[in-house]
């Protein structure tokens, strides 16, 4: 009976610290309001709510916000910590979008142990007015040269021949969603759009939302969000040259595009042809050499192409290549001087001959005839012009003609 007396009253016990221990329980109420608004920027939402009904003792504790969110078809969530009210990201308008937040009540007032709130949930969706296959086909945007962006669609599948689609923008920095205004048109439709000065859009969220009107059916719209500097399209590469510096290298030089881009943005890609043979290779410079495969190729050539490189963007797009350059073993100018060099230098010693000629003619008329030049003169006058012209090898050349003609004045 003893025993079954202390076994009574530890029981007692262990209820009463088990009772205690429930009513010491700390616990923090979730935020309050939560939800998903959309201000009308095409995808640039507001995730937004207020603090929790606090007890009285906690009311000069420090909260935080633990926040997840994802567009519904998404296994990621992405998570942030926050002692804001509000949040705001971009989303693709295309799917939907839910939510949820709870509270975060800090060590120091908890006896030194986080305490979390239970989660509240939200969600957003827009209008599913319109079947999926009313809304455009092949949207494609490309900033070409950082200067200006050009859009494009085709009309949706099942579309009324009556439907025409209008396009929005908005990037931040602008107060409100803006309209195209200039289209680009075919058979009277609305087939893309061109943007031109689109100032500080650059490293931003860039959203497009294309919806349609018919007569006949609800179109569906359809939403886009990139960043600029991701879709660019450079101008190909100018003002290529070849050069073979010694029998085994060859290098090849162009000039950087024209235009705003910076010239530590771009990379290349090239296609170097020996004898028929291609290769490619990259680089971020302007110029490269390579190995030639043969030392005695008749034929080489390249051409090259220019995109954004990845310390001035996530991706790009390649532009389009450059002319071919080539080049088709030595023949260059300098065989042109050559070839013209002994024939001025015939010349020139032919009106010197002439003036010594003059020159030694008697003041007055003679009816003699002029004496033949000795074989001396004839020699001089040919070893002259062997000396000025061995340098050019022209005097194999011209040599025995000019003999003769000086011989037979």
């Amino acid at each position: 009976m003893a025993f079954m007396g202390v076994d009574t009253r530890c029981l007692g016990l262990f209820l009463l610290c088990t009772i205690i221990g429930h009513s010491l329980e700390i616990k923090v109420n979730p935020p309050q309001d939560f939800e998903i608004m959309d201000p009308g920027l095409l995808g640039y939402l507001y995730l937004q709510w207020k603090p929790p009904v606090l007890m009285e003792n906690f009311k000069e504790c420090t909260l935080e916000y633990e926040l997840k969110y994802r567009n519904v078809d998404s296994d990621n969530w992405k998570t942030i910590i926050t002692r804001n009210l509000i949040y705001k990201d971009g989303f693709d308008l295309n799917k939907g979008i839910e939510g949820k937040i709870r509270t975060h009540l800090s060590a120091q007032c908890t006896n030194g142990s986080e305490v979390q709130s239970s989660w509240m949930e939200a969600s957003y969706g827009i209008s599913d007015a319109g079947s999926l296959e009313t809304k455009i086909q092949d949207m494609k945007c490309i900033y070409y040269n950082w200067q200006y962006l050009v859009c494009s669609w085709r009309p949706g599948k099942v579309a009324h021949s009556d439907t025409n689609y209008t396009m929005f923008f908005w990037y931040e920095g602008l107060d409100h969603a803006l309209q195209c205004s200039n289209y680009l048109r075919d058979n009277e439709k609305n087939v893309g759009c061109k943007l031109s000065n689109l100032e500080s859009s650059d490293y931003k969220d860039f959203f497009i939302c294309v919806n349609g009107s018919s007569n006949m059916e609800p179109v569906r719209s359809s939403y886009t969000v990139f960043q600029l500097q991701n879709i660019v399209k450079p101008l190909p590469p100018e003002f290529l040259h070849i050069s073979v510096e010694n029998p085994t290298e060859m290098r090849m030089k162009w000039s950087t595009p024209g235009g705003p881009i910076p010239p530590r943005c771009y990379t290349y890609e090239l296609v170097v042809r020996e004898d028929g043979i291609s290769r490619e290779s990259a680089t971020d410079k302007n110029d490269m050499k390579l190995k030639k495969t043969a030392n005695d190729s008749e034929e080489l050539c390249f051409f090259v192409r220019s995109k954004v490189n990845i310390y001035c963007a996530d991706d790009g797009i390649w532009s389009e290549w450059s002319e071919e350059e080539c080049w088709e073993g030595f023949s260059g100018p300098d065989s042109k001087i050559v070839f013209l060099v002994p024939i001025c230098l015939f010349f020139v010693f032919l009106l010197l001959l002439l003036c010594l000629i003059v020159e030694k003619e008697e003041p007055e008329p003679s009816l003699k005839e002029e004496p033949e030049p000795t074989l001396v003169s004839c020699l001089r006058l040919y070893d002259v012009f062997k000396q000025q012209t061995h340098k050019n090898n022209a005097f194999r050349t011209h040599g025995p003609a000019f003999y003769t003609f000086a011989c037979s004045l």
